[in-house]
């Protein structure tokens, strides 16, 4: 179980690889809950070990500007999101609530009935989609082109849901049949377009930061009004693949092509070090931690700067 904070006012009632939720003591009618980042790092659906110093406060950060952003700071139509009225401006209710110890990594949210599914949108091949179009031409079951190769951009980008699966399980790719019959023909639909709607407005901000977003998650709720909400991280180096656009403009090898600015660096580090998912996974050695808090922290300066 991983570690967790004792708050003060706050009761802790669920943690996931990343982050930790709490309600408050005694309850609270508003439906309020406390999301907190840590600096827990996982992949390949284990949680490592040490933690990434900073990593927390870096993907709060950078979630609030991208929630800004969506809220219609972009100039798109607003996208609703799980953040309390005041949180976006750190508003005094918001200080005053949050307990001052992790006030950096926190957000205040309301209270929401998750949908069961994780959005993904991927815009270019790479990961597992690489993998499996290399044996079947196809990713998530989706046809491709003949002919791509590790790094392309695809023709257009595409919706490729998951069935979120329990903390330490590997979540399971599916149709957008089987996102049918989970959640209905018109959730589905609007899973989807909200997603790939949400994808290319931040791929297009992201261009105009000399950066590329290869492939992002989203994971989505229902308010008590029935409105669908972003809620949960989005947009961070943990939820999605950065990478320079000049590295891949000009690179020849995956490496040099796919410069990146999110968790790639303990990715590869532990593929080679490591069979994925037999037994527990080595601990991340400095060099690793060091070099990844730096991308984390360099991905959220050229975003936000300016």
């Amino acid at each position: 179980m991983p570690t967790t904070t004792e708050l003060p006012g706050w009761r802790h009632v669920y943690s996931g690889k990343v982050r930790d939720l709490y309600v408050p003591d005694g309850g609270d009618a508003a439906g309020r809950m406390l999301v907190v980042a840590s600096d827990r790092v996982s992949a390949f659906d284990h949680v490592l070990s040490p933690g990434i110093p900073g990593k927390g406060e870096l993907l709060t950060a950078l979630s609030l500007w991208w929630f800004d952003r969506l809220d219609g700071g972009d100039g798109g139509r607003r996208i609703a999101n799980h953040l309390v009225a005041d949180h976006e401006l750190v508003g005094e209710e918001a200080r005053e609530l949050i307990p001052r110890e992790v006030v950096a990594r926190s957000m205040l949210v309301r209270s929401l009935e998750m949908e069961p599914v994780e959005c993904v949108v991927r815009g270019y091949l790479t990961g597992s989609g690489w993998l499996e179009y290399q044996a079947s031409g196809t990713v998530c079951g989706i046809a491709l082109p003949a002919g791509l190769a590790n790094g392309d951009r695809l023709p257009e980008p595409i919706f490729t849901p998951a069935f979120k699966a329990p903390l330490g399980e590997h979540d399971e790719n599916i149709s957008f049949e089987r996102t049918v019959e989970l959640v209905g023909a018109d959730t589905a639909a609007e899973l989807r377009d909200t997603s790939l709607e949400i994808y290319r407005r931040a791929a297009d901000t992201a261009e105009e930061h000399g950066l590329i977003l290869a492939d992002t998650k989203f994971e989505f709720g229902r308010d008590d009004g029935g409105v669908l909400t972003l809620a949960d991280e989005v947009l961070t180096s943990d939820s999605s693949r950065y990478w320079d656009a000049a590295a891949w403009h000009t690179g020849t090898t995956p490496d040099e092509r796919m410069a990146s600015f999110d968790k790639q660096i303990v990715r590869d580090w532990l593929a080679a070090q490591w069979v994925p998912r037999e037994g527990e996974p080595p601990e991340l050695p400095a060099d690793i931690v060091e070099r990844t808090r730096a991308r984390y922290a360099e991905l959220l300066e050229r975003l936000t700067a300016g």
